[in-house]
């Protein structure tokens, strides 16, 4: 559920973000000059919030364009889950702030991977092929710029898979890449990528390094850290986070 005041949720990501990056195009090495620029974040609520009925939000749209933010314990749940954009915003590699908590969540990137990203990547790869299967027999053709990014997704799963690392900027696979996206490679020559990818992350996860699941107990005592640090604050700092509970300016999440 979005937060009942939207501006007090505002202020936790103003007051309280760890991690802050760009994601989109402009961390994959896609951006054109038409391209937003889309901003992730990690916020972590303060600890007394979570001693009320009412909850801190477990994520935040704003205060800017194309800005979304999580809590930090849902983050790391998704993460934990193989979401792909979750695991790919831990990646990025423009880093627009950063902590000592920041810092931390970061150096657990490698916890959070396990073989589990191929069903997780792949189960979100066949979900956007639907998409594109359903406009080419709507339209006639695809929406080229959804194409693009599933080659992609595609591309980087089997890298990761064939690795253990996960890179989310394409290198010099850019140039072929905006071709699909322009529309200058027919439909039937994408889908044929499309199909090799697949197979070959498929192939991948027989010999792939990760672990079978990722490291639950490491990223769960991070976050009790986290907790009893905040939670272990100077009381004045305490007494304002609970006067904005009474004040009914955080609602759930």
């Amino acid at each position: 559920m979005q937060p009942a005041n939207p501006e007090n949720a505002v202020d936790l990501v103003r007051d309280h973000t760890v991690y802050a990056c760009i994601m989109g195009s402009r961390a994959f090495g896609l951006a054109t000059q038409t391209s937003d620029t889309d901003r992730r974040g990690v916020f972590v609520a303060p600890t007394p919030l979570f001693w009320r009925f009412e909850k801190p939000p477990t994520h935040v749209e704003g205060p800017g364009e194309e800005q979304f933010s999580w809590e930090l314990e849902r983050f790391c749940e998704l993460a934990l889950r193989g979401n792909p954009n979750i695991l790919e915003c831990l990646h990025s590699p423009l880093v627009e702030r950063v902590d000592d908590t920041g810092r931390e969540l970061l150096s657990l990137r490698g916890a959070f991977l396990s073989r589990q990203v191929y069903d997780t990547f792949t189960r979100y790869a066949l979900g956007q092929r639907r998409k594109l299967d359903a406009d080419v027999r709507t339209t006639g053709a695809p929406r080229w710029k959804h194409a693009m990014h599933l080659l992609r997704l595609l591309m980087c799963a089997r890298d990761l898979l064939r690795t253990g690392e996960l890179r989310i900027d394409v290198g010099d696979r850019r140039e072929p890449l905006l071709a699909v996206k322009r529309g200058e490679v027919p439909w039937a020559e994408v889908e044929a990528r499309m199909v090799r990818l697949a197979a070959e992350t498929e192939a991948a996860l027989h010999g792939t390094p990760l672990p079978p699941e990722p490291d639950h107990a490491r990223v769960a005592d991070f976050l009790y850290r986290v907790r009893r640090a905040s939670a272990c604050l100077p009381d004045t700092d305490h007494e304002v986070v609970q006067g904005v509970v009474r004040a009914g300016r955080v609602g759930q999440g």
